[in-house]
């Protein structure tokens, strides 16, 4: 299938079309070595996992898989038997872009998706879809899976994340955390890491890396580490145990020296931002939700998506119902420049 994407400029289709930062790439070379122990009994490995438990301020398991939706599948399926469900957003990356993989590894567990007009879940509907029905009919609620930040760029605050975490708790559900921008929401919030994982009650965070330009690999970390049992044999049998794991988790050392990774974040958050003000200021655009992480959802003129697509901008408009333009780490003044004065160019 070919790629719509292909010959188009994709500086903001999404943060995954950048490429890995400078540092992430000599670590990778520097990983090269002749001979190294196989699926991560490495050096690197267990360095890179002790590094994220201390970022995370606290002890957890620590699993490297190659992408998000293997993170984010194979941790519910650790976490729910068949007849589970989780409970999401209705435009969770679980829901929405991961092709049923989360059901498919979990051998059937159904996502209960509630209606959002943020992409943020509320206390309430957690509590209305685990108090509906409590009969053996139902798919019994087990997990409870949020989005930091949202698939909208939205950021839930450290509030409305305690009062989810206490109603989740209050029924005994697992709170999943799907990470892939992580990094963004932790230098929006300014907080530390630390304090926002705790604050989520987050047993399981799929920690994302590919994203923040820190290279082509996710990190599963279970904080609640009764629920990481046999762990590796469900990455075995995906197909997601690396057998050079160090390729996969030296970028993770790199970033964390000298806070590059939320510098890298910071970069992207900035940028969209400074792209936000410039299309506010545009007759014929409007910034249709908060800018909070590196995303910008933006309703266009017909006229000014046609200067887009002319001048081969590649952007998605399914996500949200609005133009969406991402920053990365590597995205500059000039590349937003380039896409601003685009749209007032006759």
């Amino acid at each position: 299938m070919r790629d719509p994407l292909a010959s188009k400029d994709t500086r903001f289709a999404s943060d995954n079309t950048a490429g890995i930062c400078p540092e992430a790439w000599a670590a990778l070379r520097e990983a090269d070595q002749d001979s190294c122990p196989s699926y991560g009994e490495d050096a690197l490995t267990a360095r890179a996992a002790d590094a994220i438990r201390e970022v995370l301020g606290g002890d957890a398991d620590v699993y490297f898989v190659f992408n998000g939706t293997a993170a984010n599948s194979l941790a519910l399926a650790a976490c729910c038997q068949s007849y589970h469900s989780v409970i999401c957003s209705d435009v969770a990356h679980i829901v929405t872009d991961e092709c049923g993989a989360p059901e498919f590894f979990s051998n059937g567990t159904k996502l209960l998706a509630v209606r959002t007009a943020d992409g943020k879940v509320t206390p309430a509907e957690v509590e209305r879809l685990v108090t509906q029905r409590s009969d053996l009919h139902y798919p019994k609620p087990r997990v409870l899976s949020l989005t930091l930040p949202t698939e909208l760029g939205t950021l839930y605050t450290l509030e409305e994340l305690r009062a989810l975490a206490a109603v989740a708790r209050g029924h005994g559900l697992a709170v999943h955390v799907d990470g892939a921008r992580f990094a963004n929401a932790v230098v929006s919030l300014g907080v530390s890491p630390a304090e926002l994982v705790a604050a989520a009650g987050a047993d399981v965070l799929c920690f994302g890396a590919v994203k923040n330009g820190l290279g082509f690999g996710e990190a599963v970390v279970f904080r609640n580490r009764a629920l990481s049992n046999e762990f590796s044999w469900r990455c075995k049998q995906a197909g997601q145990l690396a057998s050079k794991m160090r390729y996969l988790a030296a970028p993770w050392l790199r970033g964390f020296e000298g806070g590059l990774w939320l510098r890298n974040a910071e970069n992207a958050n900035r940028a969209a931002r400074t792209l936000a003000s410039r299309l506010s200021a545009l007759a014929g655009a409007r910034v249709v939700r908060p800018v909070e992480a590196n995303s910008v959802f933006v309703e266009l003129s017909a006229a000014q998506h046609q200067r887009l697509r002319s001048a081969g901008f590649a952007y998605y408009t399914f996500i949200g119902g609005a133009a969406r333009f991402v920053c990365s780490w590597s995205t500059t003044e000039a590349d937003v420049e380039a896409l601003v004065t685009t749209l007032t160019t006759e």
